[in-house]
């Protein structure tokens, strides 16, 4: 459907047409009503490319997301509300998971969208963008270096000391920890918090215990495995986000170890599917969709040329105890060659 269209339907001029589209004066009441009217019946909408050719604005709105899973999934839900009432659209732009290992991606991203068809963008998990862009940006859970943007978080060591001293205080002292990705800075903040809570405990960091699972599926169970099959293996494991702790509640049921008796479970992030795992998992609350939406927020102030008071978010976290972690299993009792009692694991 053209503008051309409308305008053969209403019997008018496609210069008409554009004026009544625009707003612009000119246009007899009666004519401009018979013009919207086919506009509604056929349903067209000008393009937004023409739209922002005209007036420099397109009033949409992008999220980049390098891949669409749970965290993104739940933030994009929080920019939704955000977006509503705002006389603004949202588009979301995936890059299919391509983008993981290539630094800057969104800057090519931003080069095929900014100023033609958005007219900002909340960039998630983004690596390092410099803070001259063409369009006003904000950034979600940013990668490691420095970056001038705007950007939302939140309090990621808080949270992992909570989890980690959540399983100190179950009794727990081998504990393995499944981190996330080496350049986000948040998970880099969550190793952080699990290291503090250990040396506040007098606790050395055991190196055998720490497995890179960079919130990636395969490599997550790969990690779980090699924690569970330590000889002396852990008897409770943080994981530095959801998805790597459920992973590890599977790879624990293949190899036949029980959850909570024999192992405790802490997760990060407290998706949806937290509270389906078997058990229900132990986690790390932060609030995604709060991310998103404030996100939006300090997007839209800035798109109306607002100097926000804030420009660094930081979002409380908190500990959500669900059925997943329990005190360690006393040893087991038995009866050396000698008659003596004594203890096993």
């Amino acid at each position: 459907m053209t503008i051309g269209d409308v305008a053969s339907h209403a019997g008018v001029s496609v210069a008409t047409v554009s004026k009544v589209i625009n707003g612009r004066y000119g246009v007899a009441a009666a004519t401009a009503a018979k013009v919207q009217a086919v506009i509604d019946e056929l349903g067209y909408e000008s393009s937004l490319v023409a739209r922002s050719l005209r007036s420099h604005k397109t009033n949409v709105i992008g999220i980049l997301v390098a891949d669409l899973e749970p965290f993104s999934t739940e933030l994009l839900k929080g920019a939704s509300r955000a977006i509503h009432g705002s006389g603004y659209e949202l588009v979301v732009y995936s890059a299919g998971g391509l983008a993981v290992d290539s630094v800057g991606w969104e800057k090519r991203y931003l080069s095929r969208l900014g100023g033609t068809l958005i007219d900002g963008a909340v960039l998630v998990t983004p690596t390092v963008v410099e803070a001259d862009a063409a369009i006003p940006l904000v950034a979600v859970d940013p990668h490691r270096g420095r970056s001038g943007l705007p950007m939302v978080d939140s309090d990621n060591r808080r949270g992992a000391r909570l989890a980690t001293e959540h399983l100190l205080g179950l009794g727990h002292r081998r504990i393995g920890f499944l981190a996330g990705r080496p350049d986000l800075e948040s998970a880099e903040q969550r190793a952080l918090g699990y290291r503090q809570a250990l040396e506040a405990h007098g606790i050395p960091l055991d190196p055998d215990l720490v497995q890179i699972g960079a919130y990636e599926q395969e490599l997550s169970a790969d990690a779980a495995r090699a924690l569970l099959t330590l000889p002396d293996r852990p008897t409770a494991v943080f994981a530095a986000n959801d998805r790597s702790a459920i992973e590890t509640l599977e790879m624990a049921r293949v190899l036949g170890i029980a959850v909570p008796s024999e192992l405790s479970v802490v997760g990060f992030d407290n998706i949806p599917e937290s509270v389906m795992a078997e058990p229900p998992l132990t986690t790390v609350n932060q609030p995604i969709q709060d991310m998103g939406r404030m996100a939006v927020e300090l997007l839209l102030e800035l798109l109306g040329g607002a100097s926000p008071a804030q420009t660094h978010l930081t979002l409380p976290t908190d500990l959500v105890l669900r059925s997943s972690t329990a005190p360690p299993r006393l040893p087991r009792a038995r009866r050396g060659t000698s008659g003596r009692r004594t203890t096993s694991a």
